[in-house]
């Protein structure tokens, strides 16, 4: 199964949902930084033992196989790297220029993480009109959009929900599914609600899956940057909900 992670602008937590949701996966799971504009796993973290993440391997060597026609999805495990902690990433690329030379082969990309025995959520960064990983989203089981509850975040998320109804076949036979999920105060129990009114107002078939509790400390955590236990916080009670 292919879930893939999206934004409709800004940074507005993408990568911590992303990094919370696949450490309590209930299964075996991989997560793909695959954003366009450069991913931000390898300067967060550390792999098993202290060292760097690879750079060249993850996406970069994943696309140099499908070129060669050497992609399988049973195959997927050479490219994988496991994180201090235990999650397993498929590194992204760390400038936005390496993105070029992938071009032909996402759907092929797409196909192979679709087809992996172990669950892939998928770091697409921002879907703008005119991304590379069109294909990937194409090829996703569901499609995730991160917003924070804003006026702006709304405006902008509706703008892209409108422009995948084609592409995504939203509302018709054989369609991705696609889901919300909010990053607020935990308290805010009104703010789905809300949003699910309003997109219901624009006739969009898209579904609030529920709130990422907006905790600094714990995506402090997650990004590296302070070792305190956070099993029991907010943001990870909040993404077992989700």
């Amino acid at each position: 199964m292919l879930i893939s992670f999206v934004s409709a602008k800004g940074a507005p937590g993408v990568t911590t949902a992303i990094t919370a949701i696949g450490g309590i996966w209930p299964g075996d799971v991989v997560v793909a930084d695959l954003d366009p504009s450069g991913g931000d796993f390898g300067f967060r973290h550390r792999v098993v033992g202290g060292g760097p993440v690879e750079p060249e391997r993850g996406l970069l060597s994943m696309a140099a196989a499908a070129r060669r026609g050497m992609l399988a999805a049973t195959e997927v495990h050479e490219h994988v790297q496991q994180l201090d902690g235990g999650l397993e990433i498929i590194a992204g690329v760390s400038r936005p220029e390496q993105i070029t030379g992938i071009g032909p082969v996402w759907p092929v990309l797409g196909n192979t993480l679709r087809d992996m025995p172990a669950d892939v959520l998928a770091d697409c960064g921002r879907a703008t009109p005119g991304t590379p990983v069109m294909p990937i989203l194409a090829a996703s089981d569901a499609v995730v959009f991160v917003v924070q509850p804003t006026v702006e975040s709304y405006a902008h998320l509706r703008e892209r929900l409108r422009w995948l109804v084609e592409p995504l076949r939203i509302g018709q036979a054989g369609a991705v599914p696609v889901g919300i999920v909010l990053v607020t105060s935990s308290s805010d129990a009104k703010v789905g609600r809300d949003l699910d009114r309003l997109l219901q107002s624009e006739q969009l078939q898209v579904s609030v899956l529920g709130r990422i509790a907006d905790d600094a400390k714990a995506a402090d955590t997650l990004a590296g940057r302070s070792s305190r236990r956070i099993d029991r916080s907010l943001l990870i009670r909040s993404a077992r909900e989700v």
